[in-house]
């Protein structure tokens, strides 16, 4: 009986070892065979104005779609028909309040083992900078944050990118994440 206990132990042991030995920063627990990835970016805004008037944007956004299972081949159902994305705002500096979150459709196929790219995505829309929090930071309301006393207000965007792939997977991104300067 010993021996037997000593065989299990044993087992369990190398499979611990052998589980632990396999660590990835990403972990998939969505059903599917695909996951996306966004996989570069560039131009993103580091310190905008609100008194331009205009939309924040990002310059480009690259979304990879990786085979979870390369090695048991790809097919074209694989393929993601890109849906939509959205931006959520935390504040990084002492303030609470927030702007809504943004979401908005997008188009495109990232097919399987490949990319697609998007250029100058909104991440802040026009509404969102002539409205509390940010439209405090305006010079017509003072240019001051009335909840935190400072001329700057700093916010921590998280974006995701929502897909589904043509045998009918829903998948998204892990979320990116930027700090933006909010100043009049």
């Amino acid at each position: 009986m010993n021996r037997s206990i000593a065989i299990l132990a044993a087992v369990a042991l190398s499979s611990t070892l052998l589980l632990g030995g396999c660590s990835s920063d990403r972990v998939e627990k969505d059903a599917g065979t695909v996951v996306l990835s966004v996989s570069d970016f560039d131009g993103l805004p580091f310190r905008a104005s609100v008194n331009g008037g205009s939309v924040l944007q990002v310059g480009e956004i690259v979304i990879q779609n990786l085979p979870k299972n390369p090695g048991a081949g790809t097919s074209d159902l694989q393929n993601v028909e890109m849906r939509s994305y959205e931006v959520v705002y935390t504040r990084a500096d002492a303030g609470t309040r927030t702007p809504t979150p943004l979401v908005r459709n997008i188009f495109g196929v990232a097919p399987v083992g490949g990319t697609v790219t998007y250029d100058n995505l909104v991440v802040m829309s026009a509404e969102q900078l002539l409205n509390p929090p940010l439209s405090d930071l305006l010079i017509a309301n003072g240019g001051i944050d009335s909840e935190t006393g400072s001329p700057v207000i700093t916010l921590e965007l998280r974006m995701r990118f929502f897909g589904r792939t043509i045998s009918g997977d829903e998948v998204a991104t892990a979320p990116i994440r930027f700090d933006v300067e909010f100043i009049p």
